[in-house]
């Protein structure tokens, strides 16, 4: 078998991708349902999605993993989202989102690995990374959460890691400096609420470019920063905050045109 496979990734929208590498079709974070409707996250706090996906859920073709970061937000699993888990024969999410979820679902905690098998495909570990969904002490609020680091033979640049939604902590940050990474799916927007002020409930553009710096990954994916009224950090703010970064973080970015198949560098 060929260990040099291909990497694809579609930005559906939100934090909703589409990974295809060796055969493999894995999907992150599923939201497909359409704009509009108001979301409430806990505590008082509530969102509006204001963009729909760039594909339907109908017309994604087969999904081989689902890597879900946390089942009980809107905006990382919405109700269509959690239809689609109906057809998928792997799901990977938190352990207090796979007891909620039911047994078909792996539930994996920070640091730890499974992988994904098929006699046709590459083999691919998956390690969770951790994550904290908000300012500290606030875990028991807004609940578990973690990111995937993805390996496979083959790869010339390194991981495949997914953030998750966190903002940088040094868990965060000494997970991400063990990992060598060759793409970061950098999940942005600076979520604030009017109810909490000041606090930041997932990584600010400038948070992102010291994470960067940090990793040096060859290629920066932003996502999960658009399509919601919480989102505080626009593409814009995102430009202008890597713009500044050393040479290495500023040209590492690279912004996928929605619903359109990407290849990156593995």
């Amino acid at each position: 078998m060929n260990t040099t496979a291909s990497l694809r990734i579609t930005h559906i929208g939100g934090p909703t991708t589409l990974i295809e590498v060796g055969g493999w079709r894995l999907l992150t974070d599923p939201t497909f349902d359409p704009p509009g409707r108001r979301y409430t996250f806990g505590w008082g706090t509530s969102s509006r999605k204001i963009t729909g996906p760039a594909i339907p859920a109908a017309d994604l073709g087969p999904i081989h993993a689902v890597l879900l970061s946390h089942d009980h937000h809107g905006d990382n699993l919405d109700d269509a989202g959690r239809a689609l888990l109906n057809d998928t024969q792997t799901v990977l999410t938190t352990e207090a989102g796979a007891r909620r979820l039911g047994p078909a679902t792996r539930g994996l905690r920070a640091n730890t690995t499974t992988l994904l098998t098929h006699p046709d495909r590459p083999t691919i570990e998956v390690t969770a990374t951790p994550c904290r969904h908000g300012p500290p002490l606030s875990g028991p609020i807004v609940g578990d959460v973690i990111g995937f680091a993805l390996r496979w033979d083959g790869q010339q640049h390194g991981a495949l890691w997914i953030t998750g939604d966190t903002v940088l902590t040094r868990r965060v940050h000494a997970a991400a400096t063990g990992i060598r990474v060759g793409t970061v799916l950098l999940h942005l927007g600076g979520v604030r609420f009017p109810l909490t002020g000041p606090l930041r409930y997932s990584m600010t553009a400038r948070r992102a470019v010291q994470l960067c710096t940090a990793v040096l990954p060859h290629t920066t994916i932003p996502v999960h920063y658009e399509g919601w009224q919480h989102f505080q950090e626009p593409r814009e703010v995102i430009e202008r905050a890597f713009a500044a970064a050393p040479p290495p973080v500023r040209d590492s970015v690279r912004w996928l045109p929605p619903g359109e198949p990407t290849t990156v560098p593995a």
